[in-house]
């Protein structure tokens, strides 16, 4: 069962996986899609990616309308996905994640040939109820990557922080670079104000991540 029930202006960790373990994300266009629905389904309207793009880069810059979710960092891992969301619309949440895992669906089963479930159940929800919990979680997402050159960081601690600090500058489908001040399209899946004002400065948000960088495990 899910633990959290949503409520406005809350946080949430928001996370899945493949069904069996498979990738989700195998290759660049699957990828340039779901960046693509996590900016496009962020409305009480209907999305409609024929006609108004495939990716980001087709899509341009969409009028701002009634958002559902307040889009605070994220994260694509091969086969699974993180998300930091605030409810900022009754049943934000609930609606986008429908939207994103629907059409997302859609698009896999098609060019994979394939058809039924592409994740595991409902997505799983957590609530980030106090400032700590927040900030770790925003390090957390933005670390997940580290696991793919170090796969037992998260137990043992990052043996190599400037090579996971140069990995992470050049992993695309993650928030990490937004957070660092980088100008980018993907810039504006984000909602920075959406966060309270931890990070001012892209110096402030190193800080916060160097401290996980440097973690060693005892």
């Amino acid at each position: 069962m899910r633990k959290a029930i949503f409520a406005a202006n809350e946080y949430y960790h928001i996370y899945n996986r493949g069904t069996e373990k498979r990738n989700v994300f195998n290759n660049q266009r699957e990828i340039d899609r779901f960046l693509g629905l996590l900016y496009i389904c962020n409305r009480s309207e209907s999305a409609n990616m024929r006609e108004q793009g495939r990716s980001l880069k087709e899509i341009g810059v969409i009028a701002t309308t009634q958002k559902l979710v307040s889009i605070c960092a994220y994260c694509l891992m091969p086969n699974h996905f993180h998300l930091l969301l605030k409810e900022v619309s009754h049943g934000g949440i609930s609606k986008f994640m429908q939207k994103i895992l629907t059409g997302y669906t859609l698009f896999f089963n098609a060019n994979h040939e394939r058809s039924g479930a592409l994740f595991q159940g409902k997505f799983k929800a957590e609530h980030v109820n106090n400032d700590e919990y927040l900030k770790y979680i925003i390090s957390y997402i933005h670390l997940n990557p580290v696991k793919i050159i170090e796969p037992h960081w998260k137990e043992k601690g990052i043996i190599d922080a400037e090579r996971a600090k140069r990995f992470l500058s050049n992993y695309g489908p993650s928030s990490y670079l937004d957070f660092t001040g980088l100008e980018r399209i993907e810039g504006q899946i984000i909602d920075k104000n959406g966060l309270p004002k931890y990070f001012d400065t892209p110096r402030d948000y190193e800080a916060c991540l160097n401290s996980w960088l440097n973690y060693r495990a005892n």
